[in-house]
């Protein structure tokens, strides 16, 4: 079954609101088997929101409404279905009950406006909304399936999870879909490509992979579709661990876990800790550290060395260093982290040291050079990275790059990390 998301709402488009309502949706459909082929976002007029309608049920089976059920002038989407539809309104008692109750809860006084949330068109089915004065609307016509919900999450949500989706799942047999992320750092999107290929085309027509770039990061996302769950996730998780074979180095986790979580459950298994000393991320690693629940069991704290100062006074960074090399340099950058590790007193310390732009760089070391070091038991190392012009990728590429070194420095101590994981 195809479905679409129509946004009903001028917010949506002059951007005052996010639309949230939509993204949600799809998981849930998609969770129920239904695949979203299209999202749309359209203005509170009738036009616009007949020429939707239209369109939509060209592409899809399934139509879901958001937004404008309201009792206030501007929501126009119950008279607008009404006349979509073809169709008179009718006294829909159950729901003027509801509002009256509800509103006698609260101690609020009934309007003429509210009680006129309980006239529905005639051909549709009321969905009842517990939460709420408008209730749902399913319309069904030439085998298609029209449904529209209040654009409040509070009221939508409890709707599509009690209403609309037991309804579907009865009237329709709907197949399976699981999803599996596979997330990757280290590799751009093509080189992953090129490295990943032989995989890739040993894929099932049932199972669909997908890139998801963003900085530092790719997730691979894998959609299988079939009869039986079961047999769904043993099958894509068999090709999960397949993949293991062609970028060991590459894979740090699945599905919604972040390089800083993976990094913290290798330190943890390590019985290891952590300190970093940040000069061009300006604190941003510890700030991906500490934001994971538990961090203090492995990670001692951070220095922010900016000033050149710093780097001397609190890391022991000699003053002939950083005359002879600058402050973006491997010397540099391997003192700052030897400097933190003994300051800190911990098992391993990262540190930073770059040009984030967007002014600052020069012909030798343009914007976005980086030096990024990390010291051990093992000793120090080091690393330059040519990240680009933008400053805030370039802080979160190199806090993504540091935490990588160490994972790296770290995987041949982990546990094996199956698929399920």
């Amino acid at each position: 079954m195809k479905a679409e998301i129509i946004s009903i709402g001028d917010e949506l488009l002059i951007g005052q609101v996010v639309n949230t309502n939509a993204s949600w949706m799809a998981a849930e459909l998609n969770t129920a088997g239904i695949r979203v082929v299209h999202i749309a976002s359209v203005a509170d007029e009738k036009p616009a929101i007949k020429n939707a309608l239209d369109q939509a049920a060209r592409r899809a089976d399934i139509i879901l409404l958001t937004g404008g059920l309201g009792p206030t002038n501007d929501d126009i989407t119950k008279s607008t279905l009404a006349g979509y539809f073809d169709s008179g309104f009718v006294f829909h008692r159950p729901t003027f009950e509801h509002i009256r109750s509800l509103f006698a809860a609260r101690n609020y006084p009934l309007t003429p406006v509210n009680k006129k949330q309980a006239e529905i068109p005639e051909k549709c089915t009321p969905l009842p909304n517990r939460n709420g004065t408008a209730p749902g609307m399913w319309f069904e016509q030439n085998s298609k399936i029209f449904i529209s919900l209040p654009g409040v999450p509070f009221e939508m949500k409890p709707l599509m999870n009690e209403q609309v989706i037991p309804r579907l799942r009865e009237k329709f047999t709907l197949p399976h879909i699981y999803h599996k992320t596979i997330m990757t750092t280290g590799m751009g999107e093509s080189w992953l490509a090129e490295k990943i290929k032989a995989w890739t085309d040993s894929l099932p027509s049932n199972i669909k992979l997908a890139y998801l770039p963003q900085p530092g990061i790719v997730r691979l996302r894998l959609s299988a579709t079939g009869k039986d769950r079961t047999k769904l996730e043993t099958e894509v998780n068999r090709y999960c661990r397949s993949l293991h074979d062609y970028i060991p180095k590459a894979i740090f986790g699945f599905d919604d876990i972040t390089l800083e979580e993976a990094v913290g459950r290798l330190l943890r298994e390590n019985n290891s800790t952590l300190s970093t000393a940040e000069s061009c991320t300006g604190g941003y690693i510890a700030h991906l550290i500490t934001g994971i629940a538990g961090s203090s069991d492995y990670f001692k704290g951070s220095i922010v060395a900016y000033a050149n100062s710093i780097k001397t006074n609190l890391l022991g960074v000699s003053e002939k260093l950083l005359e002879s090399h600058g402050a973006v340099s491997r010397e540099v950058v391997e003192a700052m982290a030897l400097g933190a590790r003994q300051k800190l007193e911990s098992d391993f310390a990262l540190a930073t040291s770059g040009i984030a732009g967007p002014t600052g760089g020069t012909a030798e070391k343009p914007v976005g050079t980086v030096w990024i070091a990390l010291a051990g038991p093992g000793g120090v190392k080091s690393k330059l990275f040519l990240f680009g012009d933008h400053r805030g990728r370039n802080i979160r590429r190199s806090a993504l790059a540091a935490l990588n070194m160490l994972r790296l420095e770290l995987f041949s101590q982990a546990s094996e990390m199956p698929c399920e994981k």
